[in-house]
């Protein structure tokens, strides 16, 4: 998605250990008018599954997945990564390492808000290693759901969690492929 590109190359910043900041647009400030080209193109690429509910992480991938579900009339159901008081015992969970923080958390859906006649999207802001993603697979997979793809902002495909959806025979499209950095500049995967 060229937009998107674009404004890595503007607002992006390469930090220390391969991480990319982009909180000027998707994870701390929101840009609304890109989420909503994000969510366009999310539903272009897979206006064809029959989907029930969009499924991510919360905080960062709450944004794109909220516009994807409007344009698609979809519930969207975020994994807490925190239990709160009012968080029911019957939730599917999962243990997920962030690699940017550096520490697991367990992530957890409500069993009520996944049911085995969905067909779910997955989307999430970034795909590095793949911990969020594949603890998402796990809980859908324990939900009996069915995943029909995986839709990611931002790939960093010098990193495993590409190959780690395709070896789980997950469809995955991420809408900007990062190939790699370089004294902070992107470079991005020629398509």
């Amino acid at each position: 998605m060229k937009l998107l590109e674009e404004r890595i190359h503007e607002d992006g910043v390469v930090l220390p250990g391969n991480v990319l900041k982009v909180n000027q647009f998707l994870n701390h400030q929101i840009d609304p008018e890109l989420m909503k080209q994000v969510g366009e193109e999310f539903v272009r690429l897979f206006q064809d599954e029959e989907i029930t509910r969009i499924v991510t992480v919360e905080a960062s991938g709450i944004a794109p997945a909220i516009m994807a579900g409007l344009l698609l009339q979809v519930p969207v159901v975020f994994a807490r990564k925190s239990k709160s008081s009012i968080t029911d015992q019957n939730a599917y969970t999962a243990e997920v390492y962030s690699y940017t923080k550096k520490v697991t958390n367990t992530i957890s859906i409500d069993r009520k808000f996944l049911d085995p006649n969905d067909k779910v999207l997955i989307i999430d802001d970034f795909l590095a290693n793949g911990q969020a993603v594949i603890g998402l697979l796990d809980i859908c997979e324990a939900a009996g759901v069915d995943v029909v793809g995986v839709g990611i902002v931002i790939e960093k495909s010098f990193q495993k969690g590409a190959q780690l959806i395709k070896d789980r025979g997950v469809r995955l499209e991420s809408l900007a492929r990062i190939a790699s950095f370089s004294e902070n500049q992107v470079h991005f995967v020629e398509e």
